[in-house]
């Protein structure tokens, strides 16, 4: 129960923050702006903090995608995944709760918008389907690699949470005009429920952000699975 209660708080960490400082700080102008690299950073950042806060409890995974790699990678058991999984969507949608609870006191300027990713017509940089579900899947497969190679046994320790969290600065900072950027099943699913009022069509855009990262984890997971049966033989 406290990996999962670490995995739900880091879940809701992630998407306060980091969706919170797309919506909240994209709202403002001037010195109270928050620009592309502010919002790469404060999702970046979240998942510094937790790595440090809960890694040593949980892993921080925060992210379904990544428990699917390490699953496939022969790092965790697939129930102790499906309990991950719902650890983190329930946290997902509690972080998006709380932010759609502060934004709604906002006299005006908010649409109802929580950060929600998408992708076609009137989205941000107006992508096509292929170009998301391309992004999505390699965004996450690099991810991955940086994830199960830092968190392996081989790995200098102590500087994992920090590579993670630029590794993922960087992915925002590439694909926030393409999808919003997910890489993370959970961090979808919580805005785009709660905001479903504002924005229906986000949630039917949801299976890519479910579909694309799975595949990417779990091709990334394939490849380091692969690499210690290799490993093993010529052990």
């Amino acid at each position: 129960m406290k990996k999962l209660a670490a995995e739900l708080v880091g879940t809701f960490a992630l998407v306060f923050f980091g969706c919170g400082a797309a919506v909240v700080g994209g709202m403002g102008t001037g010195p109270t702006a928050v620009n592309l690299l502010g919002i790469a950073s404060a999702f970046g950042f979240a998942i510094v903090a937790m790595a440090y806060g809960i890694g040593p409890i949980s892993g921080c995974h925060v992210n379904p995608a990544v428990s699917f790699g390490v699953f496939v990678a022969g790092r965790m058991s697939a129930g102790e995944m499906i309990q991950y999984w719902i650890a983190q969507v329930i946290g997902a949608i509690a972080g998006a709760v709380v932010l759609y609870i502060i934004l709604s006191g906002k006299a005006q300027g908010w649409n109802g918008g929580l950060g929600q990713n998408g992708w076609g017509a009137g989205y941000l940089g107006e992508y096509g389907v292929v170009s998301a579900f391309v992004f999505e899947v390699v965004a996450t497969f690099l991810f991955l690699v940086t994830i199960l190679g830092v968190t392996h046994p081989f790995a200098p320790s102590g500087f994992a949470g920090l590579a993670i969290g630029l590794t993922l600065v960087v992915i925002h900072l590439v694909g926030i005009n393409i999808t919003g950027t997910s890489v993370n099943p959970a961090r979808s699913i919580g805005p785009a429920l709660v905001g479903i009022a504002s924005s229906p069509e986000r949630v039917a855009q949801l299976w890519l952000f479910i579909v694309a990262p799975l595949i990417g984890a779990g091709l990334a997971g394939l490849l380091f699975k692969e690499s210690a049966l290799l490993d093993a033989s010529r052990g």
